[in-house]
């Protein structure tokens, strides 16, 4: 008897969405046609466009230079405050 009722009540909650379903059925499929283009369509036209910039390989030769520079500054600063802390301990 329980295996039955909870088919029936399955069943029930099935048929209760179904004036819900096919409310909304009708505006979910709903399509709008497309629109009528206002003017001829202008072929499209490529223009060559000159700009400045810098090339790729200057970028990287900058990103470069900047990281040595980076880590030639970082290994000085450290002797430095290893060479200040020995002498420090020193005296």
């Amino acid at each position: 008897m329980n295996g039955i009722q909870r088919c029936l009540a399955a069943l029930a909650r099935r048929i209760r969405a179904l004036p819900a379903l096919a409310v909304t059925a009708p505006a979910a499929l709903m399509t709008f046609p497309p629109p009528e283009p206002a003017a001829p369509p202008v072929p499209a036209s490529a223009h060559l466009v000159v700009t400045g910039g810098m090339p790729g390989w200057q970028i990287t030769l900058i990103a470069i230079a900047a990281a040595l520079a980076a880590s030639v500054i970082t290994v000085l600063l450290d002797r430095a405050r290893a060479a200040r802390r020995l002498a420090h301990f020193a005296s």
